[in-house]
């Protein structure tokens, strides 16, 4: 996390963001594209680390102090809200500088809005992803949940991952994406439409009778 941070806000923010000046800042956002992509990136895995680190402390000073330790991992997450949101700023700025026109009439900004709403979806759709990959690991521990739910849920998480991270990141490679897509939308379908029904069908009885 430490070293995302040094690239993302040490290095990357610090060299295309010129203070006090908006068309420099501007030229140098349109200019290395990449590099911005790169400090979003940065900023996400910044953000993924921060809710497992925020879990980890939680269970590490739960023995010490309970209430204590609910309230720090409360105060962590807010702070990875804020973060999330501070992320959203910057996925807008990379919308409009990826705009040809240097001037947006009012329904170019919706659509640019609009267009941020999606990307910034995409993101929120990789963290799901891992999301998925927990219940799955956890399910695996099971003796009563099927072993294969348990692996659709771990391969529907890696599908969002790898599905919304081409998305968010790279959809200059449209056709590749395309594929990906039609690929990738069976196991997050059966994953989570496998474990729905077993919860549906057998969760409530295993919960009622106690096994």
């Amino acid at each position: 996390m430490a070293a995302a941070a040094f690239f993302s806000y040490g290095y990357a923010h610090q060299s295309l963001v010129v203070n006090g000046n908006a068309y420099d800042t501007f030229a140098n956002l349109k200019s290395s594209s990449t590099l911005f992509k790169a400090e979003i990136f940065s900023w996400l895995i910044i953000l993924i680390a921060d809710i497992i680190v925020a879990w980890a402390f939680f269970i590490f000073l739960k023995p010490i102090h309970k209430q204590l330790a609910l309230l720090a991992a409360w105060l962590r997450l807010i702070y990875t809200a804020i973060l999330a949101i501070a992320i959203a700023h910057l996925i807008l700025v990379l919308l409009l500088t990826s705009n040809s026109a240097p001037l947006l009439n009012v329904e170019e900004q919706a659509m640019l809005f609009l267009n941020g709403f999606q990307v910034i979806w995409d993101m929120g759709l990789i963290i799901f992803g891992g999301h998925l990959m927990v219940v799955g690991y956890i399910t695996m521990q099971s003796s009563t949940i099927p072993k294969m739910i348990s692996f659709l849920l771990l391969l529907a998480g890696l599908s969002y991952i790898i599905m919304h991270t081409l998305l968010t990141f790279f959809l200059q490679f449209e056709k590749t994406i395309a594929i990906f897509q039609a690929i990738l939308s069976i196991p997050m379908l059966l994953g989570e439409i496998s474990f729905g029904i077993w919860l549906v069908v057998k969760g409530g009885k295993i919960i009622k009778n106690g096994y």
